[in-house]
């Protein structure tokens, strides 16, 4: 697993550890009861802070995405197809906002901006 983080970015450290775990196991390149690096390895290899390692499990276990056995380690929890149909649901509703409002900004009318996504739809 490969973990890539940029300094450049103004999504906080922990966070964009998070969102590259919870890709892996939603895209399924992370499968079930896959063990994950330690905290400590992953802090090591990532060159930060082990608090800040922690604290992207600990959401990740809190999401319900990870589970933490004593002295074993952390698992990839199993997700379900519904788990993983609201997620891209959810990135699917805030990507159609955003074009809204730069259909908005662009002074389009809503059927404008239908025309586009349909346009875009048929462009496979």
């Amino acid at each position: 697993m490969e973990i890539i983080i940029s300094n450049a970015s103004e999504l906080p450290i922990y966070e964009q550890i998070y969102n590259q775990i919870k890709e892996g196991i939603l895209v399924g390149t992370l499968e079930k009861d896959r063990p994950l690096p330690s905290i400590r390895s992953l802090a090591k290899d990532l060159k930060i802070s082990v608090i800040t390692t922690k604290r992207a499990y600990d959401e990740l276990e809190r999401d319900g995405f990870i589970y933490t056995v004593a002295s074993k380690g952390s698992f990839v929890k199993g997700t379900d197809l519904n788990i993983i149909r609201e997620e891209y649901l959810k990135k699917l509703e805030s990507s159609l906002s955003e074009a809204r409002d730069y259909g908005n900004f662009a002074g389009l009318k809503n059927e404008e901006m239908i025309e586009i996504f349909k346009f875009i739809l048929e462009d496979k």
